[in-house]
């Protein structure tokens, strides 16, 4: 089901509220003070259902000027926009800061609605509707629907809820494939159920149990229940309202303004690249170095606007800037955002996000400015590796490229091929790319790790595969760890086995007595044959002077994979193990499963020793158990490898 945000704007006492209430039954004036007052000061939220059974999520925000800081908090994450104009009075200084706000924020769709038409006639009204229409004219609503409403009368009310679910049946769907984030709007706590967070989703999707991370502190805690509209739900998806009950964070702990995310997926900044505007009606010039509120999501910071390429921002201007924020922020690339003047507070600007964690910059820095363009509005192949390396580690698919790019799957495979050939790109697998400069970062960090173990480790054949992936791609899938290290390995820089990854003009060197003490080993583990022998009778063969040696030698000899450890402690060759092997391989071509008994009598040994030959090659997968029989595993193939 798709999921969207409706946002309401227009000044003061315009039927705001009311037209909310009139659509969904709700009355979002919540607060003592709105129901006294007549006016309503903090957020509201209402469900707006449809009669095909789907529904979407209104914003209500206050219209007065003295509580503008809390209609920026509920307009980010809007997906459509309803600018509400009184048929009475006609457009206001808040009809105007709101339109001006939205356009900031990039709402792209939304219809104007006229409220109170019974209190004027019908020339007063047709008058209005040519004066909306010119004031939104070079807006996103330009030339968008404008239905004249009562909620006193009822007039308009139906064709109002028609007109939105058309609007909500074409708005853009959100990807849920991004990690998660929710900019919180309201906490509080209630009891028996402790702390509860409010805010849209407007990225990803978040479960019951998943772990999460407040930012920017960074305070970690865990989802106990989610709510949307009162609901109990066992998900929440962007373009939704939540209510998240947050298990191991206090209340106090939380702040309007602070991010709700994935553990690790973000990090604050101090420091924000951005395109900011000046707006064209603006009466204020942004000097380079000015103050500024940011208002971000939820969140507001007073920031230095730093002026990359100029020294002032003329009203209609924009520009490339650093804002230099007083307090950190977790933001992401693309995000955008409202800037208010320091003094008088008045919405001057605003813009996008073009790096969120940027190097301090020089101003008039031609490389700086270029980057940023790119960043903006580069050629398709620019952004294209722009996108794969904002990835990391993770890279891109084509899949993935296709889903943020709107070309042609043909187009932009001829655009990779030609990007990796230039050697911007590198395919570490099919159709899975990594930037050139991703991989040389990777490489040096595994160059830097696998010359330190071998140096604590001489005797190894290398390190294990499940370590150093750990440790050098820690959190990253299997496959696509895999894939790098065999990227590496095809470049020629490292050996890479089933079980170990060494550098590769790396070679274990033995000293005259440890390839003695080596000999034998073998030899015992020989000759024991399936039986093998355990680790402590190994090392009973030598005296005590030869025992620490005895005891590195053999380590190395399992990390090579002459011998392997059947058993905790139980060391068998590798050549007697490939000779049973063979002799599996064999039973299975002719017969469909194996039996305990049966391969107890082909190896004549007794039933338990049996069974621990099965059960490693069970944990392999080159075995599969069914019930007492066993048939070929996944991994059937590398039996004798």
């Amino acid at each position: 089901m798709k999921h969207v945000i409706i946002g309401m704007a227009g000044h003061v006492d315009h039927g705001k509220t009311e037209l909310v209430k009139a659509l969904t039954g709700v009355d979002t004036d919540r607060l003592a003070e709105e129901k006294k007052r007549g006016i309503t000061i903090d957020l509201g939220f209402a469900r707006l259902d449809f009669p095909d059974g789907s529904c979407a999520s209104i914003v209500d925000v206050p219209g007065h000027e003295r509580f503008i800081k809390n209609m920026l908090a509920g307009a980010g994450g809007v997906d459509l926009a309803m600018l509400v104009v009184a048929a009475d009075e006609g457009f206001m200084p808040q009809t105007v800061e709101h339109l001006d706000i939205l356009q900031l924020l990039g709402v792209k769709d939304g219809l104007i609605v006229l409220t109170k038409t019974d209190l004027v006639d019908e020339d007063w009204l047709n008058m209005l509707e040519e004066d909306v229409k010119s004031r939104v004219k070079g807006t996103f609503l330009e030339d968008k629907p404008i239905l004249r409403t009562s909620v006193r009368t009822g007039e308009g009310i139906e064709a109002l809820r028609e007109a939105l679910h058309v609007l909500t049946l074409h708005a853009e769907e959100k990807s849920t494939r991004t990690p998660f984030r929710l900019p919180i709007d309201r906490v509080f706590s209630v009891d028996g159920f402790g702390t509860i967070a409010t805010g849209t989703l407007i990225d990803g999707h978040i479960a019951v149990g998943d772990e999460a991370q407040l930012m920017p502190l960074g305070n970690k805690c865990r989802v106990r229940n989610l709510q949307v509209h009162g609901r109990n739900v066992s998900a929440v998806y962007a373009g939704q309202r939540a209510a998240v009950n947050l298990a191991g964070i206090k209340k106090e702990s939380i702040s309007r303004g602070d991010v709700l995310c994935r553990t690790d997926s973000m990090e604050p900044s101090l420091m924000l690249d951005v395109k900011l505007q000046n707006l064209p009606d603006s009466k204020r010039i942004i000097e380079s170095g000015s103050r500024l509120h940011i208002y971000h999501g939820a969140a507001v910071r007073l920031a230095k606007a730093v002026l990359l390429d100029r020294d002032a921002l003329r009203p209609g201007e924009s520009c490339y800037a650093q804002l230099r924020l007083s307090e950190a922020l977790a933001a992401r690339q693309g995000d955008r955002f409202v800037a208010r003047f320091y003094s008088p507070l008045e919405t001057v600007g605003g813009g996008m996000i073009l790096d969120e964690h940027p190097y301090r910059h020089k101003r008039y820095d031609a490389r700086v400015i270029a980057s940023l363009a790119v960043r903006e509005s580069g050629s398709d192949e620019a952004k294209l590796v722009q996108a794969v390396g904002e990835h990391g580690a993770d890279g891109m698919t084509l899949a993935d490229l296709v889903a943020c790019f709107d070309e042609p799957e043909e187009k932009l495979v001829e655009m990779l091929a030609v990007l990796c050939a230039r050697g911007k790109l590198v395919e570490i697998a099919p159709s899975r790319y990594l930037t050139s400069s991703t991989l040389d970062r990777l490489w040096t960090d595994c160059e830097t790790m696998l010359a330190k173990y071998h140096r604590e480790h001489p005797l190894h054949a290398g390190m294990r595969l499940a370590e150093a992936r750990q440790r050098l791609l820690r959190g990253k899938a299997r496959e696509n760890a895999d894939a790098i290290l065999a990227c590496f390995a095809r470049e020629g820089k490292l050996t890479l086995t089933a079980e170990h990854c060494a550098l590769a003009d790396f070679s274990v060197h033995l000293t005259k007595r440890q390839s003695a003490i080596r000999e034998e080993l073998l030899r015992t583990c020989r000759a024991a044959g399936i039986l093998g022998k355990k680790q402590d009778a190994l090392c009973a063969l030598f005296d005590k002077k030869d025992r620490m040696e005895c005891a590195r030698v053999l380590e190395s000899l399992l990390s090579t994979g002459e011998l392997v450890l059947l058993a905790p402690e139980l060391c068998v060759e590798k050549n007697v193990l490939d000779a049973v092997g063979t002799r599996v391989k064999a039973w299975f071509a002719t017969h469909d499963a194996l039996a305990l008994g049966e391969f107890r009598d082909a190896l004549g040994t007794s039933r338990d020793h049996a069974l621990l030959v099965l059960e490693y090659y069970d944990r392999r997968g080159i075995l599969r158990r069914e019930g007492d029989v066993r048939r070929p595993g996944a991994q059937f193939g590398e039996i004798e490898k």
